[in-house]
């Protein structure tokens, strides 16, 4: 069971840093459209749409990556003083009374919003040369999707917390890593810190034997 969250985890993942990859995208397209217009004064007919297409597939695409990181937004002042069986039996109950009825209405909609965009080969009405967007409105069911299934990995964490005690092992990111670097050079300095007082009280005793 470990193995087949971890796994999703880890599709839940690659699916979020390859889109992350947008962003440099989204960068070039936004100074290539500042350059052009106030130095050539010929802004693009294509800019704005592929900035905020660009911009909501960034957004979209990270959502399950997020969730398999713990790393959504919550209000955590009274959440993280909780024992470990507490929170997971919070998180479960408030999976089911508002994730997943949101997530389901939310790929559902999109569904059908996607749907009539591509049978009517929708195009942007923003810029003159109309793009066509139904491949971007595809991104709203398939983020739905996304979640769902990041979703039913985390209330199957919520369960073995609950069972065990303890929650279970997560994948972890560089950003976690390098908070454990600093917790561990901070631990290093303390233990320096200790050393230098012991060396100073070893020093004084030294000198109050002499005399």
């Amino acid at each position: 069971m470990q193995r087949v969250l971890l796994g999703i985890d880890r599709f839940s993942s690659l699916v979020g840093q390859t889109f992350a990859w947008s962003i440099l995208v989204l960068t070039f397209t936004v100074a290539y459209e500042v350059f052009v217009r106030y130095v050539f004064l010929a802004p693009t007919t294509w800019g704005y749409d592929v900035s905020y297409m660009l911009y909501g597939t960034l957004f979209m695409m990270a959502g399950a990556y997020t969730l398999s990181r713990n790393g959504h937004v919550r209000g955590d002042f009274l959440y993280r003083m909780l024992a470990p069986r507490r929170q997971a039996t919070l998180d479960l109950v408030l999976y089911f009374l508002f994730f997943f009825p949101g997530i389901i209405a939310f790929m559902v909609s999109g569904w059908f919003y996607f749907a009539d965009s591509y049978r009517q080969n929708e195009r942007s009405m923003f810029s003159p040369s109309g793009p066509v967007i139904w491949p971007f409105k595809f991104l709203i069911p398939l983020v739905g999707f996304l979640l769902l299934l990041q979703g039913i990995v985390e209330v199957v964490r919520c369960i073995q917390c609950i069972r065990a005690g303890a929650w279970p092992q997560r994948l972890h990111d560089v950003e976690e890593l390098e908070a454990q670097i600093l917790a561990e050079a901070e631990a290093k300095g303390i233990e320096a810190a200790a050393a230098e007082f012991t060396q100073r009280d070893e020093r004084a005793g030294d000198q109050q034997d002499g005399r």
